[in-house]
């Protein structure tokens, strides 16, 4: 029998090397559930509340009781019409909000004030960049994800490897942006990033759109492209995410049910 070339072994080990580190290596252990009929799009956070996010539509619940408190919701033709993943900073609550699934993609923040649930400021994004599903915030950026699709709201001639991280100032100028791992993209199914949130200075907790998984991601020291450092299997499938860092809890959401589910993640 003919012996293999050191080059295919070589490659065959990379590969199955590869293919382990890209399993789920731990799992998150659910802690709480809570009904939430705005569960459809995404979860923001803040000390008491928690804040359920649908296309048009935000529930505020309080974390001890599961009770909502106050709702918005927006007018049945009117500008607000999908918003995604949310945050909350200084009393607001900033959601990434687009023109899914039309095209050309048009994607914009939109913030609200929790004390009265009220819509108080529209922040264009810059066009050309996708649809933007996620924002985050730390001490000195904004940082948002803008999505590329295979299929249903997609543009001709760019797919979920076209999604990109970008970085903005505090006045919404873009700084820069990163690209997600091959190895993600290519578990996205022909759909992109849903969620995510700062893990600590350097790591990124990310989901996608439906898997139940939650991609550990690090930004590079060089280079566009994120470096995937791990996979946590969760229970929730995909969808918008935030972390009350406070108490070490994800919070997600399961679609299909409409709760908010709130689970321990395993050590970094």
């Amino acid at each position: 029998m003919r012996p293999f070339p050191i080059a295919v072994i070589l490659m065959q080990i990379a590969m199955t090397t590869s293919c382990a580190r890209e399993k789920p290596e731990r799992a998150a252990q659910v802690v709480r559930r809570y009904a939430a009929v705005e569960a459809n799009q995404a979860v923001a956070v803040d000390a008491q509340y928690f804040y359920a996010i649908d296309n048009a539509a935000i529930g505020k619940y309080e974390k001890s009781t599961g009770a909502r408190v106050a709702r918005w919701a927006g007018e049945p033709t009117g500008a607000v019409a999908h918003l995604n993943s949310g945050i909350v900073h200084k009393g607001l609550l900033y959601c990434a909000h687009s023109n899914y699934p039309d095209t050309p993609m048009v994607s914009s923040v939109e913030v609200f004030e929790t004390d009265r649930m009220a819509h108080v400021r529209h922040v264009p994004l810059p066009n050309g960049l996708g649809s933007a599903t996620w924002v985050e915030h730390t001490d000195v950026a904004w940082w948002v994800t803008f999505a590329h699709y295979a299929g249903e709201g997609g543009e001709p001639g760019k797919g979920p490897e076209a999604t990109t991280l970008v970085r903005f100032d505090p006045d919404w100028r873009e700084q820069g942006a990163w690209f997600f791992p091959r190895a993600v993209v290519s578990r996205w199914d022909g759909m992109s990033s849903s969620g995510g949130t700062w893990a600590d200075e350097r790591r990124l907790y990310i989901t996608g759109h439906h898997a139940r998984e939650l991609y550990m991601l690090e930004l590079p020291a060089s280079g566009r492209e994120l470096a995937l450092a791990g996979i946590i299997s969760i229970e929730s499938e995909g969808q918008g995410i935030a972390l009350d860092r406070a108490a070490g809890l994800l919070y997600s959401i399961q679609r299909r049910t409409r709760e908010v589910l709130v689970s321990k993640l395993p050590e970094l």
